[in-house]
């Protein structure tokens, strides 16, 4: 007897102990989602569970600054909840009309030297962002924040989609790491990266669900940060810019002002797709950073250089591209680079009058060098220093031009952030938007800036120009992004080919492998306020009707998101709205016809459009009659796709 009272007693303590290690509790408001967070033997941690399944097992949290050590000899002072609402529109992203619902969560620590780190949560349906908030330390009002030691412990039977990070001062001209590898699907958990993985990752969870990785709210103030794995095979965590990126200038860490803020770290979770192709969790904990200085506009654009290349950066090939969007009904024209040496200032302003006679607007190309690369084309150092900068798009602004498209960033320093920023609040000063290419992954910017208009930040279409290997995986890679790349952010892939052969002639060289429809899918399923679309001059003769009917009429601005079907690497159903005309896309990644069953309500009863691919690859469009319960039969070919639309 007195030996089971020992025993009782025993277990009491150890119960005591393991209760007293968890300092706080949060659910999503409709309490799928649940957050633990735990102070254990001086370290904060956290814990994810959905539906009663553990999603993220016990995972680290805490940061090192020059001033002080976060990570480690934690007590816990103190929590806070609170609640936030906010309904927000925005043009830009998947749907132009959120409302955001979420409960919050402060957690206090102090550390060894009594300095305090908050760690602030939002759980929202599916979805958790947290940040660190550090206050003063004594006297000190700044520090750098050298590293972070947040983490992500998955389960076991977790499979992985991740991108590597490029190797810095690789590539064309040493411009990575520019975010262009492709993903692996369905990848063991710890394969290691030399370099680590870019976010966005995906991450499967089994049967449990899917788990998406990624961060947002970067600006000036931070450097963007990525994945990296551990010894621990299941463990991944936060890094930052490897010290090699832009020629090894900048650091590697963030200054930051006290008290300060880190970027948010989102988590997406559920127990299917739908919630990570359908989240908004990169604009909703973000605000603008400065009012729009005009009304900007977006849309669709011809350029010539996917197909044409350099030799076509001329006056009368550049001519034949603003006529050709002219007849699409295209609002843009983006002229690609080496303008400003084949075609000049002087010229440029013909060619931009001769635009606007056709309401046609013009964009331009610009080098962002600068000193981080060897990339030559030009105009170069027009980007990378303000006083030349403010001179040019003084310039741009008086010869008429709409936006720019800056190239070659190729780091995620804080330098390079700041470059970003001070690129976009300059353009508009004078009324410029901006487009992204040989960038990082855009975090957040469609709501933090009004001027934004996309990113590339994919291995996009100029690969499908230059790799044989990439033309052959083009569907994969394509089936992967609705959920991974483009649901966080803008995506300016450059695509939608109606060339059988990717070159100038159409003929000989460059075969495309994917079918007609497939390509006319990936402009519905690939989002980006303005896309640049592959459509050359010869199409309007060698196109049929139909295709080029689509091409005319297709928006680039969405009002809602919907996924429908489709696994990573395998096939990708979406449907997306807008104002009252739903599109539906998909595409086939596999090598087998694809037979699906799928649920579209928004079209029960309705006769639609059907574009479609026959057994042959051959493209066709017809009238269609879905079903009184909206259930509808398709079958996408190999590489194949189809549109459905109202």
């Amino acid at each position: 007897m007195i030996k089971i009272s020992y025993l009782s007693i025993l277990l009491l303590f150890l119960t005591g102990i393991s209760g007293f290690a968890q300092v706080a509790e949060i659910s999503s408001p409709d309490g799928k989602l649940k957050l633990n967070v735990f102070a254990e033997n001086g370290k904060a941690l956290y814990n994810l569970s959905f539906q009663g399944k553990i999603m993220l097992e016990k995972s680290p949290l805490g940061l090192i600054t020059n001033e002080s050590d976060f990570s480690e000899n934690l007590k816990f002072v103190d929590n806070k909840k609170d609640k936030i609402f906010k309904n927000y529109t925005n043009e830009k992203i998947k749907k132009s009309q959120v409302s955001y619902t979420a409960n919050t969560l402060i957690v206090n620590f102090t550390n060894a030297d009594n300095f305090n780190i908050g760690i602030e949560f939002q759980v929202s349906n599916n979805n958790l962002a947290f940040r660190y908030e550090i206050q003063p330390m004594k006297d000190r009002l700044s520090a750098v924040v050298q590293s972070e030691i947040t983490g992500y412990r998955f389960p076991a039977q977790t499979t992985t989609f991740l991108s590597p990070m490029m190797k810095p001062m690789t590539g064309f001209a040493r411009t990575a790491p520019s975010y262009e590898s492709g993903y692996k699907a369905d990848a063991e958990l710890g394969i290691k990266s030399d370099y680590g993985y870019v976010f966005p990752g995906l991450f499967h969870v089994g049967n449990d669900g899917w788990i998406l990785l990624s961060e947002t709210g970067v600006n000036s103030l931070y450097c963007a940060s990525h994945l990296d794995t551990t010894p621990e095979k299941n463990l991944y965590r936060i890094a930052y810019p490897n010290k090699a990126e832009n020629n090894g200038f900048g650091s590697v860490g963030a200054a930051i002002s006290l008290p300060g803020k880190t970027p948010w770290r989102t988590i997406t979770i559920g127990d299917s797709l739908k919630p990570i192709v359908e989240t908004t969790i990169p604009f909703d904990v973000v605000e603008s950073m400065y009012e729009p200085s005009q009304k900007y506009t977006f849309g669709r654009s011809t350029w010539s250089w996917i197909l044409w290349q350099d030799n076509s950066m001329n006056y009368k090939d550049q001519s034949l591209f603003i006529d050709l969007a002219s007849e699409m009904g295209y609002e843009y024209i983006l002229i690609d680079a080496l303008w400003d040496k084949n075609i000049g200032k002087e010229r440029m302003k013909d060619l931009i009058q001769y635009a606007r006679s056709k309401n046609v607007g013009v964009l331009l190309w610009y080098n962002s060098n600068g000193a981080s690369n060897d990339a030559p084309m030009g105009p170069r150092n027009k980007m990378s220093s303000s006083i030349e900068r403010k001179k040019e798009m003084k310039w741009l602004k008086e010869a008429g031009v709409k936006g720019l498209k800056v190239d070659f960033f190729g780091g995620d320093k804080q330098e390079t952030m700041r470059l970003y920023e001070d690129i976009l609040s300059d353009a508009n000063d004078f009324g410029l938007k901006i487009i992204f290419h040989g960038a990082t992954l855009p975090r957040g910017w469609e709501v933090m800036y009004p001027n934004y208009a996309g990113s590339e930040a994919v291995l996009a279409s100029e690969m499908l120009y230059f790799s044989e290997d990439i033309r052959k995986q083009e569907a994969f890679f394509a089936s992967l992004h609705p959920f991974i790349r483009n649901t966080v952010g803008s995506m300016e892939f450059g695509g939608t080919f109606l060339n059988k052969y990717l070159t100038k002639s159409n003929k000989d060289k460059n075969k495309r492998y994917t079918t007609d429809s497939f390509q006319l899918a990936t402009a519905v399923l690939f989002q980006n306020p303005v896309q640049m679309f592959g459509v050359t001059p010869n199409n309007l003769n060698d196109a049929p009707k139909f295709q080029l009917d689509f091409m005319k009429e297709i928006p680039t601005l969405w009002d809602e998101t919907v996924f429908v079907d489709g696994y990573p690497g395998k096939y990708s159903v979406i449907a997306r709205r807008h104002q009252n005309q739903w599109y539906v896309a998909g595409i086939n990644a596999e090598k087998t016809v694809k037979k699906l069953k799928i649920s579209l309500p928004v079209f029960s009863g309705k006769t639609v459009k059907f574009i479609n691919d026959d057994t042959q690859g051959n493209s066709s469009e017809k009238e269609v009659k879905v079903s009184a319960k909206g259930n509808f039969n398709v079958e996408i070919q190999p590489n194949g796709g189809f549109v459905l639309r109202n």
